[in-house]
């Protein structure tokens, strides 16, 4: 379960990683269908390459 302020949930994030490792789509454009930053944007598409699917999970801050 996402905490009460995430904007994605895991499956939202995977979602949008793919949108932009496997498809391509540039983050920022990414980013604005998911209303998020591209910088969060990036972020998920990093943890995607490095880390697969279970990189998607909620992490503790």
């Amino acid at each position: 379960m996402s905490h009460a302020n995430a904007a994605l949930t895991p499956r939202a994030r995977l979602r949008l990683a793919r949108l932009i490792v496997e498809d391509g789509w540039p983050p920022s454009v990414a980013a604005k269908m998911f209303m998020v930053s591209p910088v969060t944007a990036r972020k998920w598409a990093t943890r995607l390459r490095s880390e697969g699917p279970i990189g998607m999970a909620d992490r503790s801050s």
